[in-house]
């Protein structure tokens, strides 16, 4: 069974940084598109960043370019998020995304079918 599992999420001052994890279990997270997603309240659930399975090629939303980076280590079979210079307007609920048939990126939530439990991220002084 597939399963996706977030952690690093926190509250963190504007400019600060964290970084996410997903830690992927009953499939092999380097065989799959891993989607980075995210929904503050009242807001539809928007992507973040990507990375491929084939050629490992990365996405990110234009609000975040330069700034978010994803990168995804085989070993621990474990894909993250590093977030830099962190804004207000990066609240949200971020979540993790895959789909056993999806090997290159999508930003549409509806492409995936398994997603993790979400983790909250708050930037506030």
């Amino acid at each position: 069974q597939l399963q996706l599992v977030e952690s690093g999420g926190g509250l963190v001052q504007p400019g600060g940084s964290l970084r996410l994890s997903c830690a992927a279990s009953g499939f092999t997270l380097d065989y799959h598109a891993i989607g980075w997603f995210r929904q503050a309240p009242g807001k539809e659930r928007e992507g973040v960043s990507c990375i491929s399975s084939s050629d490992g090629s990365t996405y990110y939303r234009d609000s975040v370019k330069g700034r978010f980076t994803v990168s995804r280590d085989n070993a621990k079979n474990t894909v993250y998020l590093q977030m830099n210079s962190l804004k207000p307007e990066d609240t949200a609920i971020y979540y993790c995304a895959a789909d056993p048939a999806l090997f290159v990126c999508s930003d549409y939530p509806a492409d995936f079918g398994s997603w993790g439990q979400g983790t909250q991220v708050t930037v506030s002084s």
